[in-house]
């Protein structure tokens, strides 16, 4: 069996053929490159342990996952645009490095999914949650491009349609008609969202292994590299968008929890 220690971010566990990967940077689990690949390395070392055959994701706290507060981490002014660059695309790589792996998993939230969080939440195969849950992709609300393969997976589970409303900024709630709705796989009470994600994994773990594996691979054929040309263009046109000013108003409104005022320059 490997080794599950050595992990700061994360917690990993194996409880007979599930296994359970919990973030843990309550309440809202802000990420970054360095929590998605522990997330990869633990999916990977799942990959490679024969007693592991579903996988449930989890997150401690309000927030499934959310990016560090906007304003913050970007400032009023852009910044060294060559750092952010690398940046981003050391996030995009490690994301990817997730649609890669094997077993089929599924990821449980209680509340929120935010952004960045959003795009994680769609590299399951299922989602279970609750009826208080809440989705938003709100990027273009700070003047910015959908990243995190958002744009190849959204409108891939909602319909595009749907994912369109989403990008525009209309957060969507799990318990009404519309993308969140459609997003979830099953709806349960907020303190039964764990324990139904767990039940869910240990029914397909109880499967075939290996035909699960090789039917997950026939239904997701060609998945990673629509992501993978999908994050370049999404990577792309976020830097153009960096450099309007809308986008600095958009992080200004936000930090100043106003609505912005665009100009569309």
């Amino acid at each position: 069996m490997s080794d599950y220690t050595g992990f700061k971010e994360i917690g990993v566990s194996l409880d007979g053929i599930v296994a359970t990967v919990e973030m843990r940077r309550p309440p809202h689990n802000f990420f970054d490159s360095a929590l998605i690949a522990e997330i990869g390395e633990a999916f990977e070392r799942l990959d490679a342990d024969p007693a592991c055959r579903a996988i449930v994701l989890a997150a401690e706290g309000r927030s499934f996952l959310r990016r560090r507060r906007f304003f913050q981490a970007h400032g009023h002014r852009h910044g060294d645009g060559s750092v952010t660059q690398r940046r981003r695309a050391h996030l995009y790589k490690e994301g990817i490095r997730l649609f890669r792996t094997k077993k089929a998993d599924r990821r449980c939230s209680a509340r929120r999914a935010v952004g960045g969080g959003l795009g994680l939440a769609l590299v399951p195969d299922f989602r279970v949650t609750c009826t208080e849950a809440r989705f938003s992709a709100n990027f273009n609300r700070l003047g910015f491009h959908p990243g995190f393969g958002l744009t190849a997976t959204l409108p891939r589970l909602v319909g595009a349609q749907q994912a369109a409303l989403l990008f525009y900024n209309r957060p969507a709630h799990s318990g009404r008609r519309g993308g969140a709705h459609r997003a979830a796989d099953m709806l349960v009470a907020q303190d039964e969202v764990r324990g139904a994600a767990q039940a869910l994994a240990l029914e397909i773990a109880q499967s075939a292994p290996l035909a699960v594996i090789s039917t997950r691979e026939t239904v997701r054929r060609g998945l990673v590299d629509l992501i993978e040309a999908a994050t370049e263009r999404e990577r792309s046109s976020r830097t153009g968008c960096a450099r309007t000013e809308d986008f600095q108003e958009g992080i200004k409104a936000m930090a100043e929890r106003r609505l912005p005022n665009f100009q569309g320059r």
